[in-house]
């Protein structure tokens, strides 16, 4: 595709389109023995099946890349295949790789090069609301090169050092101001080129996006997150969301 079909410096910024990347090729071990956890169930349904609607409910969403298991990508697409999808939306799955920054630029590679905006969401967080992935997509739209949800913490925070031994004392260094804390959430939205470069430049594993960015000296921005983005990483968190889904079907009526 030729350097004509990109937006001009004149178009306006909402014109440009959406993607969505989901890294869903880790196995979840803190959820116990069984299926990777983007396939366990949640309310009868994957919870990847729960987190693709969730990015695909945005209207500003055209295009969700699902990063499969490196041996599972027949079996993701098979199961996005079986479940009801917006129409308005196209699903492309590709394998993934053995970390999640691989997997993430694998991701990155099978978009098409008329978006301009990416969205990178974990499948562990399915029951993100429609609003808090709005705001995400319409602060990169608004010129930043990388957009994070957060919620302020609740908890006062310990910096301290680890304990050669696990379960022994550790010595608290300090307490940070909390007030300058913010837990991040996902989906982390960013302009694509900004994203790309990030992950060209950054070659150590890393989890986190948005702190590829950063190293890249380029600014970060955080949006108001929501506390049902949570992330399902624990039994416990299984409950929680069982419980979101419930109250979600008696507000709907359904």
């Amino acid at each position: 595709m030729s350097d004509d079909s990109r937006p001009s410096r004149t178009e306006p910024r909402t014109a440009l389109r959406t993607a969505a990347v989901i890294p869903a090729a880790g196995r979840g071990v803190r959820l116990g023995p069984g299926a990777p956890k983007a396939l366990r169930a949640l309310n009868g349904t994957p919870m990847l099946i729960h987190a693709v609607r969730a990015l695909a409910a945005s209207r500003a969403v055209s295009l969700v890349v699902v990063v499969a298991p490196p041996d599972g990508a027949p079996e993701v697409k098979s199961l996005l295949d079986a479940h009801a999808l917006p129409d308005r939306t196209d699903f492309v799955v590709v394998p993934g790789g053995e970390s999640r920054q691989e997997s993430v630029r694998l991701g990155l590679d099978a978009l098409p090069p008329d978006y301009d905006i990416v969205l990178v969401h974990d499948a562990a967080r399915p029951l993100v609301p429609v609003d808090t992935v709005d705001a995400v997509i319409q602060a990169v739209r608004d010129g930043a090169p990388a957009v994070v949800p957060a919620l302020p913490l609740a908890d006062t925070v310990k910096e301290v050092e680890p304990a050669a031994v696990p379960g022994d004392p550790e010595p608290v260094l300090a307490t940070p101001e909390r007030a300058r804390l913010r837990a991040v959430q996902t989906p982390q939205g960013f302009d694509r080129r900004t994203l790309v470069r990030a992950h060209e430049a950054v070659t150590e594993n890393v989890t986190d996006d948005a702190g590829m960015v950063e190293r890249l000296g380029e600014r970060v921005v955080v949006v108001p997150g929501h506390e049902e983005a949570f992330k399902v990483t624990r039994p416990l968190d299984l409950v929680l969301a069982e419980a979101v889904l419930a109250r979600r079907r008696l507000n709907d009526g359904f």
